[in-house]
């Protein structure tokens, strides 16, 4: 499985962005889906995540600012980012979990980081 994310950019407090990840090759093992961000010096932190089903979650720091979306048709998955701070300035990476039923094996794909950067 491939995951190509893309939509990062510089913005300006309180401005949005919206963040694309596209899914490719064996994915039919895969069920939730997210997003993580790593800033500079930081360890990288969980932002949102969604099921197949549509079951969401976010860090404190995010609700209610963020928003996760998923099309199981097209294989995508969004982070719409709203109110952003110059706290969310980060590498925002999206993964992918799966779980392979025959032979009971679990892990996470990584797709390459996007750079977000919120200044003025």
């Amino acid at each position: 499985v491939q995951l190509q994310a893309s939509g990062g950019g510089l913005v300006q407090p309180g401005g949005s962005l919206t963040l694309s990840c596209a899914a490719s090759g064996s994915i039919s093992s895969i069920n939730a889906m997210g997003w993580y961000r790593q800033a500079p010096g930081k360890e990288r932190e969980q932002v949102a995540a969604i099921t197949s089903g549509g079951s969401t979650n976010y860090a404190d720091s995010v609700k209610g600012r963020f928003t996760i979306s998923r099309d199981n048709a097209k294989n995508m998955v969004y982070l719409q980012m709203n109110s952003l701070k110059p706290e969310d300035t980060a590498v925002y990476y999206c993964s992918a979990d799966y779980f392979v039923v025959a032979t009971f094996e679990v892990g996470r794909y990584w797709g390459q980081g996007t750079q977000v950067t919120v200044s003025s």
